[in-house]
């Protein structure tokens, strides 16, 4: 299964340019209106940490588990870094279901969409129940700690189970909350033991880090494993 199966995504007309331009604007938009309405929440100065935050999150290869305590360590409240991570992920997943054709259509763009799902594509093939599960399938999908499982390759993957762009939507955002609450509760906690205990928060921290490198590590050498076969 590849991006390849998703040719029923085309109508066989063609975008008119109009729509084409506002499929490519809103998804942005909408991420430039919640970065504004953060100004009647933050002061001037972490308003401008939380945009860059929000920029680095799509720089390779920032990702939750790092944007996120930064954040918090800038002194972005926690909640606010789960909110903004979690729509950041919908938005890019509602990028990729409005202009899907179009990406495929841009040279390297179309390869690299099926280079960066292919881990999410043999995870999914390897536990079909995944599929069967279809919301929460693709929501696990979303918080598995390989690459690809974010907004773009959870779109894709959705798609391709037969999930509806409104269900889509729904399980990354489900998957992108759940997962941005773990790290951003964690966050917290370290940061506050470092405060009030060095030690303790240095041994919580490490524990932590050795704890995802491990579940990293694990499903990591079941893609690699599957390969073989």
């Amino acid at each position: 299964m590849s991006t390849r199966d998703l040719w029923w995504l085309r109508d066989g007309k063609e975008i008119p340019k109009h729509s084409m331009y506002l499929r490519l604007v809103i998804p942005p938009l909408l991420a430039i209106l919640f970065f504004l309405l953060c100004f009647f929440i933050l002061p001037r100065e972490r308003i401008l940490i939380l945009g860059g935050l929000m920029l680095a999150y799509y720089v390779p290869p920032a990702g939750k588990e790092s944007i996120i305590p930064i954040g918090i360590g800038l002194g972005i409240p926690w909640w606010l870094m789960a909110i903004t991570v979690s729509l950041l992920d919908v938005i890019t997943s509602l990028f990729m279901i409005m202009n899907f054709v179009l990406i495929l259509q841009v040279p390297r763009l179309g390869p690299w969409i099926e280079q960066l799902t292919k881990a999410g594509r043999d995870f999914m093939a390897g536990h079909p129940w995944m599929a069967r599960w279809r919301i929460p399938g693709v929501a696990i999908f979303v918080m598995l700690p390989l690459q690809g499982t974010g907004g773009v390759g959870a779109t894709v993957v959705g798609l391709m189970a037969g999930l509806s762009p409104g269900e889509v939507l729904l399980a990354v955002g489900i998957g992108a909350a759940v997962e941005s609450l773990l790290f951003a509760l964690g966050s917290e906690l370290i940061w506050r033991l470092l405060m009030a205990h060095f030690i303790a928060g240095i041994v919580v921290a490490i524990g932590l880090v050795l704890v995802v490198i491990l579940i990293y590590v694990h499903f990591n050498r079941q893609m690699a494993g599957k390969e073989e076969l």
